[in-house]
């Protein structure tokens, strides 16, 4: 008989503590009927979102030690003092953009010949990823910024996220919420604008298009969700094109101001790259006629297009206050300042769902490649190392490892 594929699905090393897993219970028992030929090891944590008890009511092997596995699989980064030499780990790196933070990452998994995969490059064929935590970044990100404008506003309060057992819960607690007829505004139209969408609608909130956002006033609360073509324009007067926009994001200027005149809250789920508009200037913030009170940054992108974030905040402590006239950081609340809640790992506030969620995809699009041939080449555009090298589509990374860049 063929010696079996040992996998081990780990234990979370980083702090602070993160409660999610890469595979829930239901989803290895789902593995383990898919991929026979695959033994599959559960790391014991105390810290998971589903106890040790929950895997082995179901049949599945809970150990301490998963040194002997072939395939290790984690959400976030591995502990550097935790990694074991040649082996194949799975885990969302942090290192392909060249964070700084993680460089002594990078180098370890180069010294100790490790073959990482990373979550956020497994795409398919046309670029398009495979798993992501979007979707429940967007959903927990508009209920803490719901919860942020209850505290600002002294009109009602809600429970954490992370207080909650699962979404139900989360939902369960948008019950109490009651809103004036307050106009809240969504950038981006991806997995995390539709997870932020899927809150509100838990509240029956009215959706209205951009013209009618900007130009009515409603006697009810209103949302209105918009893509790069409502608040950004090509600076030559050409139609806007999507992929041109992607391509070449410096040859477009923004026209999001107007937002800033009408909008209460404003759910940030955009991705915004470096080089294209700004959604806002510090100056534009200190205006009379800027109305926005209750950001809910949920792309969090640090001194970028919105100036009030100054920094992510934290599961524990989600909201800082933005003085915009001083254009700085003050207490939350404070006195004509902005609340802003700007966590930047929302999914872990719904650890359960997420799990979920995300070990589906892994089972369906991304395991048939890991555990089989990699007929497609998932595995191969996700490996950032490889036997101590650069895999073949992380190349541009090298310079920054020997530090000439």
């Amino acid at each position: 008989m063929a010696q079996k594929l040992r996998v081990g699905i780990l234990r979370e090393t980083k702090n602070p503590p993160d409660k999610r897993v890469a595979v829930a219970p239901e989803q290895a028992v789902e593995l383990v009927k898919k991929f026979p030929h695959v033994e599959l090891f559960i790391q014991s944590s105390e810290n998971r979102c589903f106890k040790d008890n929950e895997y082995t009511d179901k049949g599945l092997t809970v150990v301490d030690d998963v040194s002997d596995c072939e395939i290790l699989i984690g959400v976030k980064e591995v502990a550097k003092s935790k990694l074991i030499s040649n082996k194949k780990y799975l885990f969302f790196s942090h290192t392909a953009k060249k964070q700084e933070y993680n460089l002594p990452l990078l180098k370890k998994l180069l010294d100790l010949k490790i073959h990482m995969l990373d979550h956020e490059y497994l795409t398919d064929k046309n670029g398009v990823r495979l798993v992501a935590f979007g979707y429940w970044a967007g959903l927990v990100g508009a209920y803490n910024g719901l919860r942020t404008c209850g505290l600002k506003h002294k009109k009602f309060e809600l429970k954490k996220a992370i207080d909650c057992f699962d979404m139900n819960d989360m939902f369960d607690e948008l019950k109490k919420v009651t809103l004036d007829n307050i106009k809240i505004l969504i950038t981006g139209g991806g997995r995390v604008a539709h997870g932020a969408m899927e809150t509100l609608s838990q509240l029956n909130i009215k959706k209205v298009t951009a013209s009618q956002f900007l130009e009515k006033e409603f006697d009810e609360p209103v949302y209105c969700q918009i893509d790069p073509w409502d608040y950004t324009k090509r600076k030559d007067g050409e139609p806007f094109d999507l992929k041109h926009f992607f391509k070449h994001p410096d040859e477009y200027e923004s026209t999001f101001l107007p937002y800033t005149k009408v909008t209460d809250f404003f759910i940030a789920c955009h991705f915004w790259d470096q080089n294209s508009p700004v959604f806002m200037t510090k100056e534009d913030m200190k205006a009379d006629d800027f109305n926005i009170k209750v950001i809910a940054d949920v792309s969090c992108d640090i001194d970028g297009p919105i100036p009030s974030t100054v920094r992510p905040s934290t599961i524990a402590d989600p909201i800082y206050g933005y003085n915009p006239k001083e254009g700085k950081e003050v207490e939350a609340f404070t006195e004509g300042s902005i609340a802003v809640m700007a966590v930047d790992n929302l999914p872990g506030e719904l650890p359960r769902n997420a799990s979920v969620d995300f070990g589906a995809g892994l089972v369906e699009k991304v395991f048939p490649s890991l555990f089989g041939d990699d007929t497609d080449g998932i595995v191969e555009r996700a490996s950032i190392t490889i036997d101590g090298k650069l895999g073949p589509h992380f190349t541009y990374l090298q310079d920054y490892v020997d530090g000439k860049e």
